[in-house]
């Protein structure tokens, strides 16, 4: 097989890649190394900056977005039980579009198979040959069968774990911080507690109140980063989320069974630069963020926002300037929101051997938000997200 790009994973990243690649007449071919089913069940963050809103409905993939998304003008943030309102449409004229990356997922599932492009799910002992030189390509193997494609680039779509990070880690810088606790998430068929998203900082650790739709609600604690999932019954979550949110909050809060339960670790991580040769990483094969800042998926639709902008200019006008900015680029943003989401994790997590100055020093943080309107504007800005 023969094509311009290989996209490697069929996450929200590999997929708006090629979605962005198709709308700008570019082939590309995606390979995942799961079935299509694993993917869609991988739960994950669903806050959509301003641009990423804007990118999905430019790209055609937005229309079931603006028909069941959630449009938040503001979030709320709650220390030791205050409770303060950050409004983004008064302090910055933006929102937010709370959407389930599965959504997300879904749709760009549906519209790359309406534009017959390929996708090889199920596709086996990926691995990326030449990237250096001028024609590389990638084999993989599928129903024990072997396979290759020759292609002028490849796009690193794969996550942390995938094979694109690992096939350059020798060549990398990275840059990391392991945060030594977790966060315990469950999704519940119950609706939201509160009309937009809580943040709170609590004495035992962080909580966040979020949603996915009018019905469907998911809730994190902060736990500790060797808690196991099956030591947290539903009854444990739910007595532990209430000690942690606003006493008006846990008022309401309606609880049931878990319909998914899970462990997340929170990690920062930047691997420089964000490209080789032939080869460009994207996503979480490039950063990982904290999800206190609601920017993993934010992040990896800039990187292949400045992508395809580049291999537009380079197919359409001959030039390679965009696709030789574009780790530079994409790595400038990249350090933004990893700033953004590690100060919003010092201000809101309770940290193993803090003492009463860190403390104060967090309470002095949500202070100045409560007090200071050009403060709640600079938290609006990142957390709508920064301009491409």
């Amino acid at each position: 097989m023969n094509t311009q790009v290989v996209i490697i994973g069929a996450g929200p990243a590999g997929l708006l890649l090629g979605q962005l690649l198709h709308n700008h007449g570019v082939d590309a071919v995606v390979l995942e190394r799961k079935s299509a089913d694993y993917v869609l069940g991988r739960i994950r963050a669903g806050v959509l900056e301003h641009g990423t809103r804007t990118v999905l409905n430019a790209a055609g993939v937005g229309t079931r977005m603006e028909a069941e998304g959630l449009a938040h003008e503001g979030i709320e943030l709650a220390f030791d039980g205050q409770i303060h309102r950050i409004d983004f449409e008064d302090l910055i004229g933006r929102e937010v579009m709370v959407y389930g990356q599965t959504e997300v997922t879904r749709d760009l599932m549906d519209a790359r198979e309406a534009a017959g492009a390929v996708t090889v799910y199920e596709a086996e002992e990926v691995t990326l040959h030449d990237i250096d030189g001028d024609r590389p390509h990638v084999s993989y193997v599928k129903d024990g069968v072997t396979h290759e494609i020759a292609c002028d680039f490849i796009a690193g779509c794969d996550g942390f774990h995938g094979v694109s990070r690992r096939t350059v880690q020798d060549r990398v810088q990275t840059f990391e911080r392991v945060y030594p606790f977790g966060w315990l998430g469950v999704l519940v068929e119950k609706p939201p507690v509160w009309p937009e998203l809580i943040y709170a900082g609590h004495p035992r650790g962080f909580a966040l109140c979020s949603q996915r739709s009018p019905t469907r609600s998911r809730y994190y604690v902060q736990c500790d980063g060797t808690d196991d999932v099956a030591e947290w019954s539903d009854d444990r979550f739910w007595d532990e989320l209430r000690r942690r949110i606003p006493p008006e909050a846990a008022e309401v809060l309606q609880t049931g069974p878990s319909i998914e339960k899970s462990i997340a670790p929170l990690r920062s991580f930047v691997a420089e630069p964000m490209r080789f040769g032939r080869l460009f990483l994207a996503g979480d094969a490039a950063h990982i963020v904290p999800p206190t800042g609601a920017k993993g998926l934010n992040l990896a639709v800039s990187d292949v926002v400045y992508l395809s902008d580049g291999l537009k200019e380079y197919y359409v006008e001959r030039s390679s300037a965009g696709i030789d900015a574009y780790s530079a680029r994409a790595l400038q943003r990249v350090w933004k929101a990893e700033r953004f989401s590690w100060a919003m994790t010092q201000m809101l997590h309770a940290f193993p051997g803090a003492d009463p100055f860190d403390r104060r020093i967090q309470r002095a943080e949500f202070e100045t938000l409560r007090g200071s309107r050009a403060a709640a504007q600079a938290l609006s800005e990142n957390y709508t997200g920064l301009d491409f």
